[in-house]
């Protein structure tokens, strides 16, 4: 089973995907996407999101890797809970590692992989995601009931996430919006 988890910042989508991943009695696997770098307020979000995880769950860091985890880890018996997609493709777009990358280009000033190598990464998160067996939690943030984004890079951020969530939504068995801490389903498979 395949879960999308939408909603916008502090809407509670990931205290919903942990309780989910608590209640499927499987073994539980936490692939994170977000990196600190030098940035202090990142680093104590990401310490509350430890904080919170139970002890038993295996951690994976993957703030680029996220397809290659996910194809290692989701298995039959374990739910994997990822958060978040929009920190991975945040990565890409402009994360610490770019810099290092020789397909980097430079937009609005902020280096980041050209459309064609992220479309590569976007196609390749698709399909370990249709591969994947056992339970698979996706979270992230939806960035399209705001103002259309001033700059060109802001606006490449919402077209991606946009994309790319219209195309796991399509392979996932359900997509939930959360709204003020409540999930709405949007798409909920038949039968379930």
């Amino acid at each position: 089973m395949r879960e999308l988890i939408l909603g916008g910042v502090r809407s509670g989508k990931s205290r919903y995907a942990e309780q989910l991943a608590n209640q499927s009695d499987q073994q539980v696997v936490y692939i994170a996407t977000a990196c600190a770098a030098d940035d202090s307020e990142m680093a104590r979000r990401i310490a509350a999101h430890r904080e919170r995880r139970p002890p038993h769950w295996q951690t994976i860091e993957a703030p680029l890797e996220l397809p290659e985890a996910i194809t290692e880890h989701c298995s039959a018996g374990t739910t994997v809970l990822v958060d978040c997609l929009t920190l991975w493709l945040s990565n890409l777009l402009s994360g610490p590692d770019m810099a290092n990358t020789d397909h980097a280009q430079i937009v609005d000033g902020t280096c980041c992989l050209p459309p064609t190598a992220i479309q590569r990464r976007i196609d390749a998160l698709v399909q370990a995601t249709e591969q994947s067996r056992g339970t698979l939690l996706l979270v992230s943030n939806e960035t399209g009931f705001g103002v259309m984004p001033i700059n060109a890079l802001a606006r490449r951020f919402c077209d991606e996430a946009g994309a790319l969530h219209q195309a796991l939504a399509g392979r996932c068995e359900r997509v939930t919006l959360m709204v003020a801490g409540m999930p709405l389903k949007v798409k909920e498979h038949p039968g379930e």
